[in-house]
Order: structure tokens, then C-alpha cells, then sequence
């Protein structure tokens, strides 16, 4: 048997063919041998391969006992590729009944065909399989017992019967099928195979030759209804022995004995009470009389008898020329018959019945004689508009029940000849038969007689027999395409109506926008469609409607069209990707304009067509083909219909990608295991699968391209079910990857691929239940639960109690599971690679307070107690002597702890010392990263915000409208006007007063003397608003809750560049940097931010870490040959921790936004010349303990002092150590028992790294300290226990360290002439404005004044600066680092304050800190502003001439109509308000 597939009509059908060898094939003895080229088998392939049939490798193989023996032949031929493969089968089943040789051809075009040799064979069954039209796939496999075969398509697995032997009913039906599974089981009167049929050995009881089929004649073979009781002559042969006595019935009549005599059979026929009825429907009645044997334990249907009335031929219509009537319209029926009888006397005549929709018509008919009868006139109807003719099945009656026999099924077919047939071509595109024609006056479709003429001489009905016959009034609904090129060649299809009778009629007659276009005779469909090609078209064509004459171009005969043609150039503008291999099969994209035009599109890479398949008006998809001349690029050239498209595209063709390494070489029956695929070139595989084959099936999963070189996979599996045979390591037949069109990868042969054994797991108990007491393990038993393989790689188990995971240990022939909290029965189920399996179920019980036990033991308490008391008297004096003991040992403890928190006092005193002597020495002053002026501007303007408008060029063509627009921008009374309108709209809210803000300094950045004068207004009006509402006076100015305020903070950013770049800014970056670099001293936590020295409590380490500083030798990136550089780090840092540190050290002087990224680079830990080994945060290595994960330290791999480093570009795999790496294996292997176990090797609990990290879920990552939100972590795993406040003295060892830089800030601050900068004019000059403001209102009180300068600028600009010094410089700021400058911050803040702080035990740790120093601070402040006051005042022609020195300095730095554009979005919200606020101010300066 075999699986044809007989192309696309046929392919979902299988076809099981036999053919039989007229010679025969000796069966070798030998299981398996191989023929050489002399074989004699030969002989047989030549007369259909000829000389391709030479390489022959025979193959026996004996199956199920010997019964089944197959000799497989198998020829390759390598040339012309027409077919390669060849199969020859000899196949005996049942004991040698039946010998067949089976030749199975295989060719590359991927059909499977079953012939045999020259002299025939026989095709005996094709089978529907796949329902839903989808293609048969090549690989089947047949079931363990052999009684099925297994088909597949793309969706859907089909299990198909090798034989169905119950479908044939008759013996000739069975044994002419000629299936070789077959025979015809005599008694039972059923077609079976052998071993199925009862006694099948005996004489005639099973035959298998069609020649041997039981034969039976009966006399006579019909009998009348009016003869009962006639003996009845059944001649058989071929029979079984009939002596033990026959019956004969006649279906559910009657039963009657038979009389055997030889090979001859006597019965009666049923007596006339027993006679059955003449269906109401038939003119006969047909029975088989049924012959019982053996006590009538058996049914044979031998022969047929017929019943009828008469035992002439029976009466029947014969066909004639077809019926066709008109619906509607009043016409006879003439029918030809044969044998109709004549009525009788009391008998009722004939009647048509005509069977329309649904409904019974009964006509009463004619009979002429007996070869002739009328269906009388009458008139027949049925529904409905769209069905133009509808056959009806109709029936001659007579005598009321009697119908008279119509073999030939004639029936009458209604027709109307309006129905889909609204228009005059398709009213005379109507086949003559039906005798329609169009009526011109009335419009519709119909008989000649329903269209009268007006007049004796004209006419107004039309048909095709009438000369110069034309549909008026011609209509186009659809034209496609719509648009083409100019150079012509394009097929325009026009859709519509009365488009002509003939394709004559449309010759020179269509023109597209004023083009000729020549109608193409095989797309013409009368009266529909029109396909003509296009001529090229003038330069100067422009867009018009399709313009068609039918014949004569007359105004009835013309029409054009409602849409127009366009002419267009199709342009291309790339292609993605731009190169595959060059064995093609890359879906090539190509991008461009107008490439939807025309009507056919042709894509060449070089010499070779691109494979369409499809294409929009922006882009065209095709497939590449093989490259002829290798590897190279090709141009690409476009053409549609005749345009050439003149822009030129490259494709280039590069090696075919190459597979080089796979790792792990391993997986499981079921598969569905990680693979990384190593190899050259992988990038360019667009869809990749990985595939393998085994046991005739074949089984593909797929891949994902990582980068150039690697690719991960998902193993396929092996096999679709688990089978006793799979119990140990296998090979599959195939293994190979589906890469675009490569097919020198589809078969992969330089791997060891193995398939190990599916895990196996025992039940946990012999009813499926397993009871377990609460944390309790589980321990499920099994085999291969760990494959023998090499390279530390392990399956990846989940094991779930109901829905919920619970952690795993694996051994050899057990996995461990610790269960979660969970009581109630729960169904176990393990999930490792494609294996879904569940031993059984598990039970787990509560805890009852009232068990057995504990009743047992309430009843023994209560005997005791008696004896307690008696007990209490003799153990008093031995709990005295007991107490002193307790006192004395609580006395040590305090010793001992009073002793560890000095020892800390200690020592947080020593590191305070050192740590200030050490900072100071290694800070490097050397190359401050400052910001050019437009990114600092923008970073204080629109913070977060890289890309903004405002630096970009206007994309519309606004320019002279935005410059207008910049002319009411720079009037004053419009611009206040604007703002204060915007501040009293209550949808106006706080993030659009700051963006306001900072668009209007940005647009008047070159006019700061106009910008300076509007925000001393609106200065001014927000204290006069301050005051009006009666708020405290220092409130002022202390939240950005206006316009004014945020101009305020940007105004000071404009003027005060040019000081922080040459005074305050060195001792900024020498505090950041001292916060870095002490920060660093000691341990950060990777994933709180928590370090050990701190300003900040809220982000200090309240433990005791252990930790060991290691100085790294690292690698020179830029230059390997180079001295390697020293890095100090951490014991206890993450990877990622250390490569930052390394940047640092390798990048000192470099900008942050320069430097390479920790996340593009690797860690690679270098022993020797070639052993290098991947460091990372996470890997399979990573410790997991009670749903807690810790990050990898250099701890954790055992890092050591002066070890080499280096960093290195990302790569895809975890670790690597190659196996010709020279590294100590003594070393290695105390390496890998680190990462294996957390307690002894034979422990059940100890942990292999199994569970990949990237395929956990609901584990918690950690890093020094447990999130404290988690109640995991308890007091006694912090190393101490001593309570975490004694930990708060080391915020003072870093304020101690960092004093020195935080006291240099303050004092460059607030000083009017330090590191020989003067004070910039802008603060004078705004602190002078301010106190014209108090004296104005009256307000005398200096606190109020101190506050209104602290509020300008230490609170508005300097503490945004402190808090975010990545503002000034190119820098990166951790969340360690922005907790101390946000102390540092508020001390700055509380330092400008006047207010007392009290301060107590519970205040907060970072005011506590800095309590001392903020008076002298302060006194800092009121100095510094008292200076400025005794500064002599500065004009206000200074100031303008600095400002305007300053705006022309950055003038430039901003697109000013882009920052115009985007105020201007703001009037256009709020026009309408503005004009109200306008009309007012209009109105109150007339009344004044």
C-alpha cells in the first residue's frame, strides 16, 4: 500500500493500489544484505528506470512471525532528478493466499505514486482524508499493530484503515476490488478478512478468487401479485454443504423449508395473504429471497425475485427533447412512453405530478396510446428572482397510486427570462432554447408575445435573429486598475452593461483618458467585460474617464466612466532585507511609489525572476531566486507592464548560511528543549525550523535568530507518543533545519544529535491517590529523570499541585518537590521539555486541633496536673538557683553586646579617619564633563524631554504666518495680556504654566532685554496679587504655581551658564564624584540601592555585610598589548556592578554618553591563553532557595585577587568553557560544585542549576538584603543581632568624609567674589528688584526680604542644580547618588531658611545630620546677601548691554518659529477667552 497524490484536484485523497510481479523474488535469509550491481532485481526496475535503476541496496526485513515479508529494493538517481527513490515490497499475508509485489516511486516534485511493473496493475480503493481542501504531506507512518496508517496535511492528522473490507456487500464487489486484504466469508455472507471469518478453513466457506463467488439462479425471476404460492427453482454452486437443512424467507414476510437436491434449491413463493403491496411510488416491488443453512443460524442473499403486476415489460417514460416551460405561462406537457396501460373500467385515469419548492402541482394528463400521454395546458410558478431556470422532478400517475417508472430521470426545467437578466446584453446573451428577447419599450427581459409593437411595420422586441440587432445605452461600473504607467502596456478590465454582442463590435472603440486602448479578444465577455491593452501615452496626458463606443459611436452607443485613469511612474526607493543566500527563497520587500499601478509587475535579480507575491501601491513582495553566479551583488530591475523603472536597486547574494556547532547534542523523545544553534550567516534566515526525522514521520519547531552567529531552537520531537521502544538512546533517521531555500541543511550531518529516553514516573499510589500530611515532600519515583549527557545542561522540570508550582529536586530515579500551603486533594502534574505527565493525584491532609493524639494528651494533662502542684514546692528553690544563672548569662549577653557596639563605634571611627584622607588623594580634578549651553538649557527647561521642537526646523510652510505672530509676541501689553488670560483658565494647569514658560524664554533667548522687562511685570503683579489675597509674604515665590515663577528659574538658567561653568561647577562635580566614589568603598545592593556608607537612611544597609576589596587587572579595551589596568572592587559586587567600576576606571576622563554601556559589553574572566569563562548577573548557575534568587557576585564564582578581566562585546551564551582550555581542573571542578549543590552531594535537598532564569516565574530576585516588603527575611539571617538603628553611625562616618566637598559647594555659593569670579549681574540685579518691591509695599521686615531672595534663587535654581547635577555634566546619576544630594539639597535648603528647627530624638536622620553645621551655614547666608546689598547698584543700561551681550552669545542655540509655532497652539486653544480679556482691557483703558 502506498499514498498517491494525483495533483491539485486530487490531493487530498489516498489511493491504495496492489500489482503483482510475474516473476518472483527469492527471499533472502539473512536479515539484512546488500546486491551489487549484477543483481538480478535489476532486471525488474529496467524496463521503467533504464539505466538510472544500476545503484541498487536490497533490504529484508521479516515481521509478525514470518508472516509478513517485505524485500525493499532502493534506487537513487542523481540525474535530470526524476524520480529518487525506489521501494519494491513483497508483501504475504494469510498464509501465502495472496503474493503481491508493491513498486513505490517517490519524486522530487514531492507526489507519491504507486505503479507497478509494465504488464498492470490495479488501483482498489481511494479515500477522502482531508476534509478542508489542505494538501497531503509525504511522510506517513503506519500504527504499532500495523492496522492503521497515519496521514497528515499542514493542520490536521488523519488515522486511515488499511483495509475496510465492510463496505464491499456483495462477493463480487469483494473480490474485484482486488484490496489483498479481502475475502468473501461464504456463511456469513460478508466480505472480511480470513482470520475473521468462522471456520474460514473448511471447503467453500471463504473464498478469495472472484471465480468462486457463490452463484444462484432462480425460475422464474419475476412472478405477478396475483400468483402466490409458486414453487420456485434456485439453481447454486459453490456452496458449503447445505445437508443439515435450508429455509428460505423472503425479507419480513414470510419463511418457508427448502428442499435441497444436489445443487438445487425448492421453495415456495409467499401465499397471496403474505404478497406485498406495490409501493404508492413504484410500479414494482423487488425482494430477495434469503437462504438459511445450518438451522437458520445464517443469512445468504443469493438471488432477486420481482413482484409486478403483470410479467410483460413494466410501463416507463422514455426521454425525448427537454421540457421547457415558461414560468407563468398556460402550456401542455407531450411525454413518449412505453407500455401504458390502458384504465379500466372503475380506474382512475393519468396525472402529472409536478414537485416545484417544495409544493405537489397535480395536472390531469392525456393518454394518447401506449407510447404517448399530455400533461394538460396549465401554468407553473415557483419564487424567487435570482434563478433564472430550475429543474423540477415531476412523475406520471395512474389509476391514483400507481407511478409510472422514469429511468431516465426526465424532468421539466421552468425558466423566466427576466430573472438575472436586467440589462439588454444579458437579455440577449440567453441561450436561444428559451426564446427571449428584449423589449426596448417597456425595458425588461421577456416572450415575443408579451411585447406587442406599436405599430404593424416596427418592432419593439430584439433578439440575436434579428439583423443589426444593438443594446443601447452602454454603462461601465468598474474599471481596474485605475492608474498605469505612460509607456502603455497595462490590461484594463472594464466591468458593465450592454457591452456589446460581439467582440467586433468593441474593435478601436475604448479609449482610457483619451488613450487608445485595443480590446483583447479572450478577456471579452458579452455584454460584461471588456480587457483591452493600453498604448503608450502622450507626455502631457493627464487623468480622464474610460471613453467606449459599441459599433457606431453614436450618443445611444457611447458611455464613459465615472472614475478616472491616472498616468503614474512607479519609483523605487529600497528594498529590505537587501541580501539572502544565494540559494534564495528571501521574501524581498521592495519599497517605492506607485508600484500598485498597471496590471502586471516583473521583478528580475540579474537574469533571474523574483518569484511574485503581491504588491500595494508602496511596495512590491517577492521571493528570491537561486543565485547563478554565487556569491556577489545583482542589480534589481522593476519593470510594470512596459515602464522600466529607471531607479536602480542592489540585492546582495552572500554564502549560504552555514551550521557549525549545536549545543546541547541532546534532547528527549518528546523534545521541546532549548537549542543554541552556532553557525555563520543565520541572520538572514527569515522563518527558521529546525526538523528531524524518525520512523518514516517527520517533526519541525521552530527557531529564533539571535544574532549573526547564533540562534536558539526548540528541539522537535522525536516521536508523537511514548512507546515501550523508546526505552533507550536513539538516533533519528533525519536531522536538519529549514533555512529560506538551502537545502544543503535539510539533512544536517555533522552532529551526534542523540534522543534520550522520556523521563518515566511511576504512580504514586496503587489508586491514583496520594495522601500527605502538610510539608510533608513529595518524592516522585521514575527513570531517566536525568540524561546521561555531558556539559552540565539538565531538563527543566515544573511541577504543579493543582495551578500552583512548587520547587524541585531531581536525582537520578527521583524528583523531590516541596509542596506549597495547601491542604485538599490536588492533581500532580510534570512538565519537562514536550512531556505532559500526571502520576496521579495527592491528598494533602489539615491539621486538626481535636485529633486523636491530642485528645490522648488534654486527658493525661488533666491527671497531671495534680501531680504539678505538688511538684511546684520542690521546684521552687531549684528555679531560684536557676534564676541567678539566667541573670548572670543576661549580664554576658549584654557584655557582649555592649562590646560589638563599641566595636562598631570603633570602627566606624577608624573608617571616618581614613576614608576623608583616602577621598581627598584619589579624587581627580582633571577633565570636567560640562554640558554645551543647549543641552544644559533644554535639561532645565524641559526636563526629560530630548528631542523637542524647539530644536528642530518647522516641517510647514508657516514662516511668514509665525513671524507675524512674532511681532504680537514682542508686545507687551499682547504677551502680558496672553498670560495672564492663560493663568485664569482653570484648564490650564500646572505642566502648561512651566511649558509656557520655558517656550517664551526660548523664543525670546535673543531678545533677553525685552524677556527681562515682561518678567519684572509679571514679577510684580504676582506680589501685588500675593498681597491683595492676604497670603504670608513669604510664601512668595516658593512654588512654581505661575508663569512668572518658572520664567524666573529659566531667566536665571540663561544668565548663570557662564558662572557655573567657570566657578560653581568644580566643586559641584568634586561632590558628585566624592559621593560616587565613597559610595562605592563598601557594598551597594544591586536591586534596593541600599549601600553601607550613606546620607540618606532611608537608603542604608542596616546589616552586616562581609566583604573583601579585590583589585582586578583588567584588559585594555582600546589596545590588548597595552599594561592592563588596575580596578578596585568588591568581593560581594554583581557583574554588572564590576563592569561599571571598570568603565569608570577605563573611561576616567570621557563623557558618560561616550563611554560604552555596561549592558552592550560582557565579563570575561581570563585563565591562561584560550580559557576565558562569560561572567554574568544570571545564568544556570544562579542559587535559588526558597523562591528567592540571588544575584552572581565575583564571590559566587570565586574570583580572586589579581585575577585578568576584560570586557568584551554582548555575547548569546551563559558560559562557555571550551574543552581544550588549559585550566585546572582541580580548580574547575571546586567551580562546579559551588554552583551545584547548597549541602552534601547525596543529600536529597541539595539543588542542581536546572530551571533556566528566563523561563522562572513568581521568584523573587535579591542581591545583599531581602526586600524588606517580603516577610522572608528573618532577624536572625542578618549576620547580627544587634537592632539596625546601631547601624545609623555610619551615616555620620560619610558626612564626615563628604564634609570637606559639601562645605566648598556652600562656601563658592554663598560668596559674591570667590575663585576669582565676580557675583553674576543677574543675581544683583534681581536681588535689587526685589527689595524695589518691598519698599514699594511697605514691607520693612527682614526675614520677609531674606525669604523672597531665598525663594528667587537659592530655593527656584540652586537646589534643582544640587539635586540634579546630570543638568550641568555629561554624567550618570545612580539612585544611591541622588538620595545623598537630595540630603545635601535640603540642607541647602534649610540653611536659606529663617525659621528655627527644633529638633528632638524623633526627628528625621537626615536634619539631625547637618544640626550643627546649618547655623554656621546660615551665618553664610545672611553674609552673602548682605554683601550683595552693600554692592553698588547697577543700571539699568549695564544690565541691558549685558543681557544683550548674552542673547547675542545663544541666540542661535533654539529654532525660535518652532517655539513661536508651539505657543501658538496655546492661543489657538484659548482664543475666545483671550478676545474677552482683550475687549475688557480695551474698555478699562477708555474709561480712564
Amino acid at each position: 500500500m502506498a499514498v498517491e497524490r494525483r495533483g491539485p484536484t486530487d490531493d487530498r485523497t489516498i489511493s491504495f493500489h496492489v500489482t503483482t510481479a510475474t516473476s518472483d523474488i527469492t527471499e533472502p535469509s539473512l536479515s539484512h544484505a546488500t546486491a551489487s550491481r549484477q543483481d538480478p532485481s535489476r532486471d525488474l526496475l529496467s524496463p521503467l528506470f533504464g539505466k538510472r535503476a544500476e545503484n541498487i541496496m536490497l533490504t529484508c526485513v521479516f515481521l509478525s512471525q514470518g508472516v509478513f515479508n517485505t524485500v525493499m529494493l532502493t534506487c537513487v538517481s542523481l540525474s535530470q532528478g526524476v524520480f529518487n527513490t525506489v521501494m519494491l515490497t513483497r508483501v504475504s499475508l494469510s498464509q501465502g493466499v495472496f503474493n503481491t509485489v508493491m513498486l513505490t516511486c517517490v519524486s522530487l516534485s514531492g507526489q507519491i505514486r504507486v505503479d507497478g511493473p509494465p504488464h498492470g496493475g490495479v488501483q482498489y480503493e481511494t479515500m477522502l482524508v482531508i476534509k478542508d481542501g489542505s494538501s497531503i504531506l509525504r511522510d506517513m507512518a503506519f500504527s504499532l499493530d500495523h492496522n492503521y496508517l497515519y496521514v497528515m496535511s499542514e493542520k490536521q492528522v488523519t488515522q486511515v484503515p488499511i483495509e475496510s473490507c465492510d463496505q464491499y456487500v456483495t462477493c463480487g464487489e469483494c473480490l474485484s476490488s482486488g484490496d489483498p486484504h479481502c475475502g468473501w466469508c461464504v456463511l456469513h455472507n460478508m466480505c472480511s478478512q480470513k482470520d475473521r471469518c468462522e471456520r474460514a478453513d473448511e471447503p467453500y466457506r471463504f473464498t478469495a478468487a472472484l471465480s468462486k463467488c457463490v452463484k444462484a439462479t432462480v425460475y422464474p425471476d419475476s412472478i405477478a401479485v396475483s400468483e402466490p404460492s409458486v414453487p420456485l427453482l434456485v439453481k447454486v454452486s459453490d456452496v458449503p454443504d447445505l445437508s443439515a437443512g435450508i429455509t428460505c424467507s423472503f425479507g419480513n414476510l414470510t419463511e418457508v423449508e427448502g428442499q435441497v437436491s444436489g445443487n438445487q434449491i425448492f421453495c415456495l413463493s409467499p401465499t397471496a395473504k403474505d404478497v406485498p403491496l406495490i409501493p404508492t411510488d413504484q410500479g414494482r416491488y423487488t425482494h430477495a429471497p434469503d437462504v438459511s443453512g445450518e438451522g437458520g443460524n445464517h443469512n445468504h442473499q443469493w438471488q432477486t425475485i420481482m413482484f409486478h403486476d403483470s410479467i410483460l415489460d413494466c410501463p416507463q417514460l422514455v426521454q425525448s427533447e427537454e421540457i421547457l416551460i415558461p414560468a407563468g405561462e398556460v402550456k401542455p406537457i407531450t411525454l413518449k412512453a412505453r407500455n401504458l396501460p390502458q384504465p379500466q373500467s372503475g380506474q382512475r385515469g393519468y396525472e402529472c405530478v409536478l414537485h416545484i419548492q417544495g409544493v405537489s402541482h397535480r395536472v390531469t394528463a392525456l393518454r394518447f396510446n401506449s407510447s404517448s400521454v399530455q400533461c394538460q395546458n396549465s401554468s407553473y410558478l415557483y419564487e424567487g428572482m435570482k434563478i433564472s431556470e430550475l429543474p423540477v422532478d415531476f412523475s406520471v400517475v395512474w389509476n391514483g397510486n400507481f407511478i409510472i417508472d422514469n429511468p431516465d430521470n426526465i424532468q421539466v426545467h421552468l425558466y423566466k427570462c427576466v430573472a438575472q437578466r436586467d440589462s439588454c446584453g444579458m437579455c440577449l446573451k440567453a441561450q436561444r432554447k428559451f426564446q427571449c428577447g428584449w423589449c426596448s419599450g417597456e425595458g425588461r427581459c421577456t416572450l415575443r408575445h408579451h411585447c406587442p409593437p406599436l405599430n404593424p411595420y416596427t418592432t419593439r422586441w430584439l433578439d440575436l435573429s434579428s439583423k443589426k440587432v444593438q443594446c443601447t445605452n452602454p454603462r461601465i461600473t468598474e474599471v481596474t486598475p485605475i492608474a498605469g504607467p505612460p509607456e502603455g502596456g497595462t490590461r484594463v478590465t472594464i466591468h458593465g452593461m450592454n457591452l456589446g454582442l460581439a467582440f467586433s463590435e468593441m474593435v478601436d472603440n475604448v479609449k482610457v483618458a483619451g488613450v487608445k486602448c485595443s480590446p483583447v479578444e479572450e478577456g471579452y465577455i458579452i455584454a460584461e467585460q471588456i480587457v483591452c491593452e493600453m498604448d503608450a501615452a502622450p507626455a502631457d496626458s493627464k487623468p480622464g474617464p474610460i471613453q467606449l463606443c459599441v459599433g457606431e459611436c453614436k450618443p445611444a452607443l457611447k458611455t464613459h466612466s465615472s472614475q478616472l485613469y491616472s498616468f503614474v511612474m512607479p519609483s523605487v526607493q529600497g528594498l529590505f532585507p537587501s541580501r539572502g543566500p544565494e540559494s534564495g527563497g528571501t521574501k524581498v520587500t521592495i519599497m517605492g511609489d506607485n508600484l500598485g499601478a498597471g496590471s502586471s509587475v516583473t521583478v528580475l535579480f540579474g537574469n533571474q525572476t523574483c518569484e511574485f507575491y503581491g504588491r500595494t501601491m508602496t511596495e512590491i513582495v517577492c521571493y528570491s531566486a537561486p543565485s547563478l553566479t554565487g556569491v556577489g551583488s545583482v542589480q534589481i530591475s522593476v519593470s510594470v507592464d512596459r515602464a522600466q523603472v529607471k531607479e536602480s536597486l542592489s540585492f546582495n547574494y552572500i554564502e549560504d548560511p552555514t551550521v557549525q556547532r549545536i549545543e546541547p547534542e541532546w534532547s528527549i523523545a518528546s523534545g521541546h528543549t532549548p537549542l543554541m544553534v552556532t553557525g555563520t550567516n543565520l541572520d538572514v534566515v527569515q522563518e527558521p525550523r529546525i526538523r528531524v526525522k524518525y520512523g518514516g514521520r517527520e517533526s519541525v519547531n521552530m527557531c529564533k535568530v539571535v544574532n549573526t552567529t547564533s540562534m536558539s531552537c526548540i528541539a522537535p520531537s522525536l516521536v508523537a507518543e511514548y512507546h515501550p521502544g523508546l526505552d533507550t538512546v536513539k538516533h533519528a533517521d533525519e536531522f536538519g533545519f529549514i533555512f529560506n531555500n538551502v537545502q544543503t541543511l535539510l539533512v544536517y550531518n555533522n552532529t551526534n544529535f542523540l534522543y534520550y529516553p522520556n523521563p518515566y514516573f511511576e504512580p504514586l499510589s496503587t489508586n491514583g491517590v496520594l495522601e500527605q500530611k502538610p510539608g510533608s515532600p513529595i518524592i516522585l519515583k521514575g527513570k531517566n529523570l536525568v540524561p546521561p549527557a555531558s556539559g552540565g545542561v539538565k531538563l527543566n522540570y515544573t511541577v504543579l499541585i493543582g495551578e500552583t508550582p512548587c520547587s524541585v529536586t531531581v536525582s537520578e530515579t527521583q524528583l523531590l518537590c516541596e509542596p506549597p500551603n495547601l491542604t485538599g486533594q490536588y492533581k500532580v502534574m510534570v512538565h519537562v521539555g514536550g512531556l505532559h505527565v500526571s502520576p496521579g493525584a495527592v491528598h494533602i491532609l489539615s491539621d486538626s486541633l481535636l485529633t486523636l493524639p491530642a485528645i490522648v494528651s488534654i486527658a493525661a494533662g488533666g491527671g497531671l496536673l495534680l501531680i504539678i502542684v505538688i511538684l511546684v514546692l520542690i521546684a521552687y528553690k531549684r528555679k531560684s538557683r536557676e534564676n541567678d544563672l539566667t541573670l548572670k548569662r543576661l549580664q554576658m549577653q549584654m557584655d557582649n553586646l555592649e562590646s560589638r557596639v563599641a566595636l562598631e563605634c570603633k570602627e566606624a571611627f577608624a573608617e571616618l579617619q581614613t576614608d576623608i584622607n583616602e577621598l581627598t588623594s584619589d579624587l581627580d580634578r582633571a577633565g570636567i564633563p560640562h554640558l554645551d549651553y543647549r543641552t544644559y538649557a533644554m535639561r532645565v527647561l524641559f526636563p526629560g524631554i530630548e528631542d523637542h521642537p524647539v530644536l528642530r526646523e518647522l516641517e510647514l510652510n508657516t514662516e511668514k504666518a509665525l513671524k507675524l505672530f512674532a511681532q504680537l509676541i514682542n508686545n507687551k501689553v499682547f504677551l502680558l495680556t496672553f498670560i495672564r488670560t492663560l493663568e485664569l483658565q482653570r484648564s490650564f494647569s500646572m505642566r502648561d504654566r512651566g511649558n509656557v514658560a520655558s517656550l517664551i524664554m526660548t523664543a525670546l533667548q535673543g531678545k533677553l532685554e525685552y524677556a527681562t522687562d515682561v518678567l519684572k511685570q509679571l514679577l510684580s503683579d504676582l506680589i501685588d496679587k500675593n498681597l491683595e489675597s492676604k497670603n504670608h509674604p513669604k510664601l512668595l515665590l516658593r512654588r512654581t504655581e505661575s508663569v512668572a515663577e518658572k520664567m524666573l528659574t529659566n531667566w536665571f538658567a540663561f544668565l548663570l551658564h557662564r558662572f557655573l561653568k567657570e566657578c560653581s561647577g568644580e566643586p559641584l562635580f568634586m561632590l558628585y564624584c566624592a559621593i560616587k566614589q565613597q559610595m562605592e568603598k563598601g557594598p551597594i545592593d544591586a536591586i534596593t540601592g541600599e549601600a553601607r556608607y550613606s546620607l540618606s537612611e532611608d537608603k542604608l544597609i542596616r546589616q552586616q555585610i562581609e566583604y573583601k576589596t579585590l583589585i582586578l587587572n583588567c584588559v585594555n579595551p582600546d589596545n590588548e598589548n597595552s599594561p592592563e589596568i588596575p580596578v578596585k572592587v568588591l568581593n560581594c559586587d554583581t557583574i554588572t556592578q564590576v563592569k561599571e567600576k571598570i568603565l569608570d576606571a577605563c573611561y576616567k576622563n570621557m563623557p558618560y554618553s561616550q563611554r560604552p554601556r555596561a549592558v552592550d559589553m560582557d565579563l570575561e574572566w581570563r585563565q591562561g591563553r584560550m580559557a576565558r569563562v562569560v561572567l554574568q548577573d544570571e545564568d544556570i548557575t544562579t542559587k535559588i532557595e526558597n523562591d528567592w534568587k540571588r544575584l552572581n557576585t565575583l564571590m559566587h564564582y570565586q574570583v580572586s585577587d589579581r585575577c585578568v578581566v576584560a570586557l568584551v562585546p554582548k555575547q548569546t551564551s551563559s558560559y562557555n568553557i571550551p574543552p581544550s582550555a588549559s585550566i585546572s581542573r582541580t580548580s574547575i571542578s571546586r567551580y562546579d560544585s559551588s554552583f551545584r549543590y547548597t549541602g552534601s552531594p547525596d543529600s536529597l535537598r541539595s539543588r542542581a542549576p536546572m530551571i533556566t532564569p528566563d523561563l522562572e516565574s513568581g521568584v523573587k530576585v535579591w542581591h545583599l538584603v531581602k526586600n524588606h516588603e517580603h516577610g522572608d527575611q528573618k532577624e536572625g539571617d542578618r549576620g547580627s543581632k544587634m537592632v539596625s538603628e546601631i547601624y545609623l553611625t555610619r551615616l555620620l562616618a560619610t558626612k564626615g568624609t563628604l564634609q570637606k566637598f559639601v562645605d566648598d559647594l556652600f562656601e563658592t555659593l554663598f560668596s559674591t567674589v570667590h575663585r576669582g569670579s565676580a557675583l553674576p549681574l543677574a543675581i544683583k540685579y534681581m536681588f535689587d528688584f526685589l527689595d524695589e518691591q518691598a519698599d514699594k509695599h511697605g514691607i520693612h521686615d527682614q526675614d520677609v526680604r531674606h525669604t523672597w531672595k531665598s525663594n528667587c534663587l537659592p530655593l527656584r535654581f540652586w537646589v534643582n542644580v544640587i539635586k540634579n547635577p546630570q543638568f550641568v555634566f555629561d554624567i550618570h546619576k545612580s539612585s544611591i547618588t541622588d538620595a545623598c544630594l537630595s540630603v545635601v539639597a535640603q540642607t541647602f535648603m534649610d540653611s536659606c531658611s529663617t525659621s528655627e528647627h527644633r529638633l528632638g530624638k524623633d526627628s528625621p536622620s537626615n536634619k539631625l545630620l547637618y544640626a550643627k553645621d546649618i547655623p554656621n551655614y546660615k551665618s553664610w547666608v545672611e553674609r552673602y546677601y548682605a554683601d550683595i546689598n552693600r554692592l553698588p547698584a547697577i543700571s539699568d543700561q549695564d544690565m541691558n548691554a549685558y543681557l544683550a551681550e548674552q542673547a547675542r552669545l545663544h541666540s542661535t542655540e533654539f529654532n525660535m518659529l518652532s517655539a513661536l509655532n508651539e505657543i501658538y497652539s496655546y492661543v489657538s486653544k484659548y482664543s475666545e477667552e483671550y478676545l474677552v480679556s482683550h475687549q475688557l482691557c480695551k474698555f478699562s483703558h477708555l474709561k480712564r
